[in-house]
């Protein structure tokens, strides 16, 4: 689920299914092995070495493989060498990332592994998402309007249908990876995306295509060295910082706090810098009560040479000590549903926190400065402890809450349920009839998939938990306008109401009514009633999901959320 994007969002971390195996090439040591017997036979000229992959098909045809459900094989990539993909393109149409996507990992060959990791998946759209090194900016495109309309979409995806693709993955020495992918489509129109992204400098990387509603035939793999041998470096353009510290007790020396700074280079890229590799350019004075200045410079280029430096600054307070602590606005969620005895992670959002000077003045004391316990789970009255830490001593206070126990739980109360682990009991739904559930959804509030999603099955399908990839299934449909199945979901009309922009944060604390109707003629509907904690409401819905009436049954699933089911 967490690796399923819609096009508005960004996310995270993919998860596991075993590799297809539908190549002549059946593993990355089958690869290598392969193209090491080539090369042995052939005089060492320092040309191609290759191997050709006769016409294998990854995906269904009809391009009903849903997101993350057909791959291909794993290419391993040593360092300073290229790995070269060709293949024929066809998608749906029906989207742009409906075709072809490029996962570069690292060097284990697995995606159900603990110790699996992705540096980024690319999408054929100039869209993607990876980890702490992904740089969206680093995608550049070419995608022309060759029916002028100032619409490029409709014509990518006209040129991408049937387009002979090539993707050069280059894993440098010099612990980069450049993409750049090439399509010809069969009306002529090249397309040509590129990218680049840090990467271990030795160890090898593994790259694979990934189907969501399209197919691939595969025409050629082969590793050649890298083209790649030095890399141009880079100066510092501009630095940003965030997380610094509005606020210092007199007495306390550290204006820097758990702050951290992020440098944008010449070449467009941008990372997190350590530390110690910043200067204070002005040092305040945290002798005296008042408003300070910082000022913070970097001053190396991103291959670590001096350079010229860039510079920022940010403001903050040195305050009398903090005497006492009140809640002057209460949270925006004061009563929470539970069920098992796991302690609750208290939401913060909406409380405000007024602050006692040792000289009797009072002021709101940011969240950010302060330490929140967790709740007890048991019915009643209970309270969450908040308190701040001073230079010299810690002050308290609680908030108070009500707490309600519910019928039953799906998911951790930490937050810490993987995706396709954390199901309800299935729920029969007769032919010409509805179930409805009614919960209170938990999340971190990081992803919008992080909610209640809702599996329509028969009561044979294979469950597989732990296994997205060799359940069987109707239909997924998320709270979130998205949804998978290539039973059922392709029938689906989907309608809703959402602010995207304010969706995620508001997960926590919603109050969600499911109704699954069983509508006897073979198709079924999925409706969400969904209540922020701040009140507002939203629904969501799928309509005509192809499904056996005779035989339906729907469960609950979610992922670093839980839902306590009250009803």
């Amino acid at each position: 689920m967490r690796c399923v994007l819609y096009v508005l969002f960004a996310s995270f971390s993919l998860v596991g299914c075993d590799q297809l195996g539908s190549f002549s090439i059946d593993s990355p040591a089958d690869l290598l092995s392969k193209i090491d017997s080539i090369a042995n036979s052939k005089p060492n000229t320092g040309d191609t070495t290759y191997v050709t992959i006769n016409n294998a098909i990854v995906g269904n045809e009809d391009n009903s493989s849903g997101w993350w459900t057909a791959f291909s094989d794993y290419f391993a990539i040593p360092s300073n060498k290229l790995l070269h993909l060709e293949f024929i393109n066809y998608g749906s149409g029906a989207n742009n990332w409906n075709n072809w996507n490029l996962a570069v990992t690292n060097n284990i060959a697995d995606r159900s592994s603990t110790d699996y990791k992705e540096y980024f998946l690319l999408r054929s759209d100039a869209y993607g998402w990876g980890n702490s090194d992904f740089n969206l900016k680093m995608i550049t495109q070419n995608y022309p309007d060759t029916d002028g309309d100032g619409d490029i979409w409709n014509d990518f995806r006209k040129t991408m249908q049937g387009a002979r693709v090539s993707i050069d993955i280059d894993h440098s020495a010099t612990g980069n990876v450049y993409v750049t992918a090439t399509a010809v489509g069969t009306n002529g129109t090249t397309l040509v995306e590129t990218y680049q992204q840090p990467v271990s400098a030795t160890d090898a990387i593994n790259a694979f295509l990934v189907c969501d509603g399209s197919h691939f035939v595969m025409k050629k793999a082969y590793l050649i060295p890298s083209k790649v041998t030095t890399v141009v470096d880079a100066t510092p353009v501009s630095i940003s910082v965030s997380g610094t510290p509005t606020f210092v007790e007199l007495g306390n020396k550290d204006y820097w706090g758990s702050a951290t700074a992020t440098v944008t280079f010449s070449d467009g890229s941008s990372k997190v810098v350590d530390s110690k590799d910043i200067s204070f350019n002005v040092v305040p004075d945290m002798t005296t009560v008042g408003k300070k200045t910082v000022i913070v410079a970097y001053s190396k280029t991103k291959q670590g040479a001096y350079t010229q430096a860039v510079s920022t600054f940010y403001s903050l307070d040195v305050t009398l000590s903090v005497t006492a602590l009140e809640v002057t606005t209460a949270p925006t969620i004061t009563k929470y549903y539970f069920y098992n005895s796991d302690p609750i992670i208290f939401n913060t959002a909406g409380l405000v926190v007024t602050a006692t000077y040792s000289d009797g003045s009072k002021a709101v004391i940011p969240n950010s400065t302060l330490t929140f316990g967790k709740i007890t789970a048991a019915a009643g009255s209970q309270s969450a402890d908040i308190s701040y830490a001073g230079a010299s001593k810690t002050v308290t206070t609680t908030c108070p809450l009500t707490l309600v126990k519910g019928a039953s739980q799906v998911g951790n109360t930490d937050f810490s349920s993987a995706w396709w682990t954390a199901f309800s009991s299935d729920y029969n739904v007769a032919s010409g009839s509805s179930k409805t559930i009614t919960m209170y959804c938990y999340s971190d509030n990081v992803s919008n998939w992080h909610s209640p999603c809702v599996v329509l099955r028969k009561s044979t399908d294979t469950k597989a938990v732990g296994d997205p990839v060799n359940a069987t299934f109707d239909a997924v449909v998320r709270m979130d306008n998205y949804g998978w199945g290539s039973r059922g979901y392709s029938t689906a009309t989907l309608t809703s109401d959402w602010n995207w922009s304010t969706f995620t944060s508001n997960i926590s604390g919603s109050k969600v009514v499911i109704t699954v109707t069983n509508n006897g003629n073979n198709t079924a509907d999925v409706l969400y009633n969904v209540t922020y904690a701040n009140g507002e409401t939203h629904t969501q819905k799928y309509a005509g999901i192809t499904v056996d009436s005779s035989d339906l049954n729907c469960a609950l699933v979610t992922e670093e959320s839980y839902l306590v089911i009250t009803q």
